[in-house]
């Protein structure tokens, strides 16, 4: 593993679009990843051969049957697991838990399990930093966010060091709009979308109005490509 050509993307910060709220009372209790974006950084960052995990210890806590908040009976199960991870020459190791509610005993295990051994393997990658979701256990949410492209930092920092990020936002979204207005070509103008995937969905997120005046110039100018040709 060659962690000087991955350093730079393990210190990204964590793209809030990966981020999910909890939506019940079971499962996490904060913010999360979910496990297969985790194992689909892994495979990115790392290669699909350049990491591997094994299953140690998956432990049952308990297994009842009782009722559900509607009053049915129902199995509830409770699992503990162990994860060895190695990437390259480096092994961590850390403990996941799962719980489980169906009607039926196997599914409620079969849940519970699952759950347990991928909270597991989660909970090992965080180690490897933000994009693993290391980021969330930082109350102050500092690498939670999108790094700035090089090109829309050129724009910031010929603004006022008293700019809001309101203004910051204004002038990236106008330097958009002008570039869109620059490209003689259909392909040019694709091309040019794409470099700018993340800006434009940082502005989509941050300000929707702003992200409509870009997605309106950019149709603008496509169709003036269409019609000239």
């Amino acid at each position: 593993m060659n962690w000087k050509e991955i350093q730079s993307e393990l210190e990204k910060k964590l793209n809030p679009k990966h981020v999910v709220k909890p939506t019940s009372n079971y499962g996490p209790k904060g913010d999360y990843i979910e496990g297969w974006h985790a194992i689909a950084e892994a495979n990115r960052i790392f290669g699909f051969g350049g990491w591997s995990y094994s299953i140690h210890g998956l432990d049952q806590c308990s297994l009842i049957e009782a009722n559900d908040k509607q009053g049915k009976l129902q199995w509830q199960a409770a699992y503990t697991c162990v994860v060895t991870l190695e990437v390259g020459e480096v092994v961590r190791q850390d403990v996941g838990f799962g719980s489980g509610f169906a009607s039926k005993q196997g599914d409620a295990i079969e849940g519970a399990t699952k759950e347990a051994v991928t909270d597991a393997l989660k909970r090992c990658l965080r180690t490897f930093g933000n994009q693993f979701g290391l980021a969330l256990y930082d109350k102050s949410r500092a690498n939670v966010g999108v790094d700035m492209d090089p090109w829309a930092k050129t724009i910031v920092d010929e603004l006022s060091p008293s700019a809001t990020d309101r203004e910051k936002a204004q002038a990236i979204s106008t330097a958009l709009i002008d570039q869109w207005g620059r490209k003689p070509s259909h392909g040019q103008l694709s091309s040019e979308w794409d470099r700018r995937a993340n800006i434009i969905s940082h502005l989509q997120s941050t300000n929707p109005d702003l992200h409509e005046k870009v997605v309106d110039g950019y149709h603008t100018r496509l169709h003036e490509i269409e019609e000239a040709a």
